[in-house]
Parts: C-alpha cells; structure tokens; sequence
C-alpha cells in the first residue's frame, strides 16, 4: 500500500509551510533517514527527513509551492516490493485548502459551505437534517452556547481571537450549529460586525478595540500608480501578530538607567588583545559590547530570580536558568535566537554561540527551539547610534532590555565635570509578573554588572 508522505509541523505553532525544495526526484530510492524536502517555515529553512522506505513515485506538491497546509499530501512512497507506477497512479491532487469568505458574506450562506476531505473516504450514513437558525433582520448571528454561557468554538479559532485581543463570545459564527471557526476570527479582525457584549445594558455602546483601516481605505488616501505593493511574507505576518498580541495583552512599563561603560570597554579591549590565536593568526573569540550585556542581564536574573518569571493564567512559571533571546535583525523582519544557560557559560563561549546564532538565523537555518522560549531577551541598537529606546515584550517572556549606544558624555563627580562612556539601557517590563519595585531592582543589578564587568567572573 502507498505511504503518504504529509506537510509536517515542524513548530508548535506552524499552520502553512512553503515546500521549498525537493532534494530527492520521482523514482529515486528513499531510505528512513534520508533529507528529502526543504520547507520554510515564518521564522526559518528547515529539513524534512523521510520516515518510512521505499521509492519515491509521485511528488504530489512541486517545490517552490508557497503557503502549503500542515498535514496535506506532498508526495508519495512505494513500499519495497510495490509497483511504483501503481502508487504513483493512486496519488490523488494535493487538496487545497478552502478559501476563507469575504468580511460580507452572509453567515448563512458561510454556515452551507464545508471543506472537502483531504482523501476520499467509504460513504458515510448522511448526518440528520439541521435546522437553520432564523436571525433577526439586522442582528448578527448569535453564537452557541453549552448552556453555562460557554461559546461553542474550535481550538484554532480560540487561539486567533486571543492573539487578536478580540473577545470569542463578541463573534458570529458560521459553522455547524453557530460554531465559531477560525475564518469567522478572520472576517472579525477584517472589520466584519462584532456582536455587543452579553453583560452590556441594552443601548449602551460596547468597549471594543477599533478596527483599524482595510486595504481599500488605506490605498484610496494615495494617488493610483504612487506605490508598489510588496505582499507579506510569513515571517512579517507572524511578527505584526505577535507584536500586536503582546501590545494589546501585556501591560508594559519601562525603567532606564545610564551605564558607565568604561571599565567594560577596558576589559573587553585587554580580553580580546591576550585572545589565543589559531596557527592562521586568527583570534580564538572577539568579544562585544553585547556579549557582557548578555551575560550581564543573564547573571542579574539569578540575582534577583522573582523576576526571571513567565506570567501564565494558571501561575507563575519561576525559571531556573536564563536563557536570553538576542534579537538579529532580517530583510524580512527580525528573530530571537537563544543563549541557553547564558549564566553558566563565559564570555567567550557567549560571544562564540552569539555570533554562530546570529549567521544561521539570517540564513534562515535555525530549528524551532533555537528561537522559542527565553526568559529574556536583549535588542541592541547601538551599532545604528540610537541613544536609547524602548522595546515589545516577546511573550511569553516578562523583560527585554533594550540597549543604545555607547557614547562620551559629561558627568559629574565629586562636584567637577568629567568625559565618560555612557551607555544608556531601558528594560520593559510585563506589569502582571514583575512589579515598579521588583523591576527597579532587576535593572540596578544588571548595571552593577556592566558597570563591574569584573563582577562576571565571580
């Protein structure tokens, strides 16, 4: 029988993948092990090895097919033994997946459209008739409920409503029985019409975030032929959902502090001169500026752990480690790559995992644990001349420190005025696990820290 090779989710959170490349042809013999596809998932280039054994008979999706569902059929595999034409005749088109409505279709005419199964089933006995739901001239359709004020709806559009701060019960939904799928998040976050609050007094308007201004309303404010239309690509959707969720869901406060960076540019000047040095006269590590802020920020966590903490609605999750997201700019956006356990680990070894980090991610070639997690990250803009800024929290973690550049700026001591290198760094935090006064703290260690880089190796 033919084994049917399925787009995999290669992340937790992967939906849709693009099918990059083929790496093996229609016929070519596959063994468990073997890469045989590369996929782009938003944030990364990753490799798909084949499971079973067998012949390769029929490449179902050809490569540089973007957008290609989790779980749909890429290719088919003859087992040993099987007739490779036969398999290859028994591969059916690869399904597409249905469109989603326009914001204006009727929820009527969206609750009579189903998708159509991926493979053709035995029939199956037809299910008892529905009765439609008679809505009211003028009132959106009122989702179902269990009976406890519960709404009926899929996981996959549960999801989509939180990452959209848009409250489920408010939408109207157009599956079976008023069940409120993920295309019905879709026509809401597209401006389609939100149901008022239950709890609301009749008449009353309903507190809701305003929708912000469709394509053709943005366009319309521009002369026809003055622009160019890029289309976004996965990581850029991924990030503006993500960055808007944390904006919307995560209460930031910020504290700055100024740093004295001229024991650490000592150091770091008198560190990278005594380097070890290969038999081609290259340096063993180089250190930066960022490599003692990373380690700087990972120490100040286990200084003060109440702070080294991700806010779930269930508890406080109080991590052990710190591991640090260094944020890497992209054409297409920008990635997180993680120092595990940076703490534990010495400047060099920091300073050499950052930079092997940093050259994957913008060949897109890390793996998803490599960039999902962190109990804090660090966003440098230094290298641009930005004196300070402030950053957006990466859920699910509780701080990011964003650090400027470092500069020559007059300070006082001992009531004379004096030239110092000033490094200027503001830390966001998430108010609902880390208070004024905890996060007030945390800074202060950290600019210990960097202020006594010598305080890093103890």
């Amino acid at each position: 029988m033919p084994i049917n090779i399925l787009m995999p989710a290669l992340s937790p959170t992967m939906e849709k993948g693009n099918l990059a490349k083929w790496l093996k042809k229609e016929g070519d013999q596959v063994k468990s092990g073997d890469v045989i596809a590369e996929i782009e998932t938003d944030k990364a280039t990753m490799e798909v090895e084949a499971v079973d054994e067998g012949t390769l008979a029929k490449i179902v999706v050809p490569e540089g097919t973007a957008d290609v569902p989790v779980n749909q059929l890429i290719a088919v595999l003859a087992g040993e033994g099987e007739d490779v034409k036969a398999a290859a005749a028994q591969a059916g088109a690869a399904p597409k997946a249905a469109p989603a409505p326009k914001p204006s279709a009727a929820p009527a005419q969206a609750a009579q459209a189903a998708p159509a199964p991926a493979e053709k089933a035995a029939p199956a006995p037809p299910p008892p008739p529905v009765q439609p739901i008679t809505v009211p001239s003028g009132a959106p359709a009122k989702p179902a409920t269990n009976g406890h004020g519960r709404v009926f709806s899929s996981p996959l559009a549960r999801r989509l409503a939180k990452e959209a701060g848009i409250d489920i019960a408010r939408i109207s939904g157009s599956g079976p029985h008023g069940r409120v799928i993920a295309r019905d998040v879709a026509a809401a976050k597209a401006g389609g019409g939100l149901r008022a609050p239950a709890t609301a007094p009749t008449g009353a308007p309903a507190p809701a975030i305003a929708p912000s201004m469709s394509d053709q309303q943005i366009r319309a404010l521009y002369e026809e032929g003055s622009y160019e239309v890029i289309p976004h690509d996965g990581m850029r959707r991924t990030i503006a959902q993500r960055l808007t969720a944390s904006a919307q869901t995560i209460p930031h406060f910020y504290l700055t502090v100024d740093c004295d960076i001229g024991k650490l540019l000592a150091a770091r000047e008198e560190i990278n001169a005594g380097a070890p040095k290969d038999k081609d006269g290259k340096p063993a590590y180089r250190l930066s500026v960022n490599d003692f802020v990373i380690k700087a920020l990972a120490l100040a966590l286990q200084r003060v752990p109440d702070a080294n903490v991700s806010w779930t609605e269930g508890g406080m999750l109080k991590h052990k480690h710190s591991d640090i997201g260094v944020a890497v700019a992209l054409p297409a956006g920008l990635i997180t790559p993680i120092v595990r356990n940076a703490e534990a680990k010495s400047l060099s070894a920091i300073s050499n995992e950052t930079k092997d980090l940093v050259a994957r991610a913008r060949a897109r070639k890390l793996k998803p644990h490599e960039y999902q997690g962190g109990t804090s990250s660090v966003s440098n803009l230094g290298m641009y001349g930005i004196k300070d800024f402030t950053a957006v929290i990466n859920p699910p973690q509780s701080t990011i420190l964003a650090v400027g550049a470092g500069e020559e700026r007059a300070v006082v001591r001992n009531g004379k005025i004096e030239a110092a290198q000033i490094m200027s760094a503001t830390m966001s935090c998430d108010h609902r696990a880390v208070d004024g006064a905890l996060g007030a703290v945390l800074i202060d260690a950290f600019k210990k820290l960097i202020e006594n880089p010598v305080l890093m190796v103890v």
